[in-house]
């Protein structure tokens, strides 16, 4: 890569069904770990009409106000904008892209459930957006210094990566 061009940082889309918990919870976990040297987004195939409480309430609880977030719709671009889409719960509704990683993370869904299950989910979330920032911060110092991208293979939907 020449030094005058640039590179962006990685994207990532985190999608679940309401987009009121799970991807919440994600996105606001790598925001602030990644601190800027991640692009991060969230959606919903069918979109909430406001986030879960029980959600916001753990997020505060450890320093995240997510309580102004509310959720969104999934849509062709922001999955065509990201790099690596990880789908929580929505099945195939999320459409497929080639040049995408997909990764499906299984994650017990905090809609309905006690606080001391939706810390549970959200402290789950936070180990697996921790390694998967570590991937994306080695991949990006490799891009950059010239050796080639890992991790950014094609799945198909039918064979997305579980982690």
């Amino acid at each position: 890569m020449s030094p005058e061009v640039e590179s962006r940082p990685p994207e990532v889309l985190f999608v679940c069904i309401h987009n009121a918990g799970r991807s919440q919870m994600a996105a606001a976990l790598l925001d602030e770990r990644a601190g800027g040297r991640v692009g991060v987004r969230s959606a919903g195939s069918q979109p909430a009409d406001q986030l879960n409480s029980a959600v916001v309430e753990a997020m505060a609880e450890i320093g995240l106000d997510i309580s102004r977030e509310f959720p969104k719709p999934l849509t062709d671009d922001a999955v065509q904008g990201a790099d690596v889409v990880i789908t929580m719960g929505c099945g195939d509704a999320c459409p497929f892209f080639p040049g995408k990683r997909y990764l499906d993370w299984e994650l017990e869904d905090p809609a309905g459930k006690p606080l001391p299950v939706v810390r549970r989910i959200r402290d789950e979330i936070d180990g697996r957006v921790r390694a998967l920032l570590g991937e994306l911060l080695a991949t990006t110092s490799s891009e950059s210094s010239g050796g080639t991208p890992s991790g950014r293979t094609l799945s198909p939907p039918s064979s997305r990566e579980v982690s």
